[in-house]
């Protein structure tokens, strides 16, 4: 497949000719309607069958630089046309383009809804799902869980061979609770108690693994929590679970910030089977117009991270929505409203505003004003965007992704990845 921005002449049915495609495949592929007008700055996928790509050769072009444009080895794009000699290719020579052998990556998505409307979600991406995870139980005092009715979610999860992993979670009545999470760290009682809940509560309900997302942890905890891992970790594996992290994005060891200073990714690398790292709301629902996972920030994070955790334990967080501000933007007062890629690009149309692309975030954004002469201003993910990310997990070997979270519409971004990645599946 290819990616097309449309520029302001461009119709489905001229991109459909120009492509040699059906119309219908392309609205298929990008979920819109054949009546629908395009946006100038859209990011279209065009579906093109690999069997049909070739590569005329140009003048003083290379065997290697043509596999280097397909993303292919030079031995791939050998082998798939008998050339023995790579140097010996001439102008003018068809070269057949095989379709590229895909990576095989784990993908979990985190859902917190449990209804019908959830159910046949994951029953319609289950082959695209190595994980379900089920946010969240969250823990009490005393170390016991909220309970959830989840019990219909984990069947279909089950059914369909996608992986229920239980979260767990230190949120409160007023969101994270930095007080609740330390309070259990510290009280003897309370810890142990914790790890044999989550232990029981797993083996009666199904989960094959656990993900553990406390935030907002005091820093002097920083310690308690490392070993908070290894025991719950030890006493998991006993069982043959997989036990797991949500972390900040961090870009050093030192970064300040309570977000960040108990979360040591040293220590979640070396004990952990993998790291969820929530790479994701810089631009977020109370903070100032910017993209929710720029590129240029994301690289830095995945940076440092490697430095410290395997590459096959890390998970690209990734969001499946974006954000529209109000502006003028008032801290502490003002709200942007999240939006689907579907929604954003509907948006753009009703509001015939065009689409801009930043190329340092990697990020799509478009802006436009309301009848009472306010501007609007919306960052979203689009085709080219989680195409980047898709990139970077390549380059850098990582385990796989992590999408927060599904009950959005993302047609989008289930078909690159399914033409990106081979998704792996684990024994039930």
């Amino acid at each position: 497949m290819q990616i097309h921005t449309v520029s302001r002449n461009d119709s489905l049915w001229n991109l459909a000719r120009t492509y040699g495609i059906p119309l219908e495949h392309l609205v298929e592929v990008n979920n819109i309607q054949p009546s629908d007008t395009l946006v100038v700055g859209q990011a279209l996928i065009i579906p093109t069958p690999s069997s049909s790509k070739t590569h005329k050769v140009a003048r003083g072009e290379s065997l290697w630089a043509i596999a280097r444009q397909y993303g292919l080895s030079l031995q791939e794009i050998a082998n798939a046309n008998n050339i023995s000699n790579p140097a010996l290719i001439k102008a003018g020579q068809i070269i057949k383009i095989p379709a590229p052998q895909l990576t095989t990556i784990e993908v979990n998505g985190y859902i917190e809804r449990y209804d019908e409307t959830a159910q046949k979600e994951v029953t319609e991406h289950a082959n695209e799902l190595t994980y379900l995870t089920i946010f969240s139980y969250h823990i009490q005092e005393d170390g016991t869980l909220l309970p959830l009715n989840d019990e219909a979610l984990r069947e279909v999860a089950i059914a369909n061979g996608v992986t229920p992993m239980m979260a767990i979670s230190n949120i409160s009545d007023q969101g994270f609770s930095g007080e609740l999470i330390s309070h259990v760290l510290n009280t003897q009682q309370s810890y142990t108690h914790l790890i044999t809940t989550v232990s029981n509560t797993m083996m009666d309900r199904g989960f094959k693994a656990l993900n553990i997302d406390f935030e907002y942890i005091p820093a002097a905890d920083r310690e308690l929590y490392n070993q908070f891992l290894r025991d719950i970790t030890k006493h998991l594996h006993q069982f043959n679970y997989l036990v797991s992290s949500a972390v900040a994005p961090k870009i050093n060891a030192d970064q300040t910030g309570v977000l960040y200073e108990a979360h040591d990714y040293k220590v979640h690398g070396e004990v952990l089977d993998f790291v969820i790292i929530m790479t994701y709301e810089w631009g977020w629902t109370g903070g100032p117009p910017r993209a929710v996972a720029p590129l240029n920030e994301v690289s830095k994070v995945i940076n440092y991270a490697l430095t410290e955790i395997p590459a096959n334990k890390i998970m690209l967080g990734i969001p499946l929505y974006g954000y529209e501000w109000t502006l003028p933007y008032e801290a502490g007062v003002s709200r942007a409203r999240a939006l689907s890629t579907e929604a954003a690009t509907t948006l753009a149309r009703e509001k015939k505003a065009a689409i801009e692309y930043d190329s340092t975030a990697q990020s799509p954004h478009f802006s436009f004003y309301d009848e009472n002469a306010k501007q609007h201003i919306v960052w979203f993910e689009d085709a080219r965007s989680l195409q980047a990310k898709f990139n970077l997990v390549k380059q850098h070997g990582l385990r796989g992704v992590s999408y927060w979270k599904l009950g959005i519409t993302a047609d989008t971004n289930w078909y690159l990845l399914s033409e990106n990645f081979n998704v792996a599946k684990l024994e039930l």
